[in-house]
């Protein structure tokens, strides 16, 4: 239309979206359906990282449960979750804590089946305590709960798309690339352990060790 200009708007820059993980446990009440509440995990768009299934003693039990020692109901709690074996799984996705947390509903099975009767809890549960899953409340609750079953996991979420490009640009193509031209040229005979001893050698991080200073004997 004449008279009138195009308002020029500044390009948006893609959000930038984390894989979050958090700690999921399914507790002895529900354990005969943890194969069925692992399939609704993975179709509620989860995936799942880790799994263990353990025997907690009332120590360990006591332990994981720390926050809520000297409350009335820990007693029970602990009895509770060590009377039977548990799973406990890693799983993770785009806000995985409060997708987990919602997915699972109410604490109270016996309430969760009035106000939230498709949840989890609602559906697997037994009563105001046996609740059948666990679900960690927070980003530092997710980080302590998962070092406690699974010590050597990584818990710092994930850059994916346009976050996770622009790490490989920066920090791994530049000598991915080095290391690809270099291996055209040479063409040996087993290609990836080729590489793979390129990439030991040719670390740009790699720490450079000086030679040792040698003393020269006095006169």
């Amino acid at each position: 239309m004449t008279g009138e200009t195009e308002e020029v708007l500044p390009k948006m820059q893609p959000p930038q979206i984390f894989v979050e993980r958090t700690l999921a446990i399914i507790k002895p009440d529900a354990l005969g359906k943890a194969e069925e509440i692992e399939d609704i995990i993975l179709r509620s768009g989860f995936s799942i990282l880790q799994k263990r299934r353990v025997q907690l003693t009332p120590e360990q039990a006591s332990d994981f449960y720390a926050e809520h020692f000297g409350k009335l109901f820990f007693p029970s709690l602990v009895a509770y979750m060590s009377s039977g074996p548990v799973i406990t799984l890693v799983i993770a996705r785009d806000k995985a804590i409060s997708y987990w947390r919602e997915l699972i509903g109410p604490t109270n099975a016996l309430k969760a089946r009035e106000t939230h009767p498709d949840c989890l809890r609602a559906i697997y549960g037994t009563d105001d305590q046996r609740n059948g899953l666990h679900g960690s409340d927070s980003y530092s609750s997710a980080e302590r709960e998962i070092r406690f079953f699974f010590p050597d996991s990584i818990v710092e979420p994930i850059p994916v798309g346009e976050a996770a490009r622009d790490y490989l640009a920066k920090t791994v193509n530049p000598t991915l690339m080095k290391g690809l031209t270099e291996l055209c040229k040479k063409k040996p005979e087993d290609p990836v352990i080729w590489l793979a001893d390129w990439l030991l050698s040719n670390n740009p991080n790699k720490p450079k060790v000086k030679e040792p200073m040698v003393q020269e004997p006095s006169d």
